[in-house]
């Protein structure tokens, strides 16, 4: 049987930390920024943890699984 292959979308999107939690970038900064305050662009720049509903569909994306 061949090797499962990483799906490279999902690579360059989600990052495995030391401890094994699966990060990634908000949403929503991309454009249409002039509404949005100061305070919320600021805070798309820090990552997030992709949620535990998700895990096991990104892990087997990744090859994690």
């Amino acid at each position: 049987m061949p090797k499962m292959k990483t799906h490279r979308g999902m690579a360059k999107r989600v990052r495995k930390t030391g401890t094994g939690k699966l990060m990634r970038a908000k949403a929503f900064k991309s454009h249409i920024l002039t509404k949005k305050s100061p305070k919320r662009k600021r805070n798309f720049r820090h990552e997030t943890e992709v949620a535990k509903a998700d895990t096991k569909v990104v892990e087997r994306q990744l090859g994690l699984r």
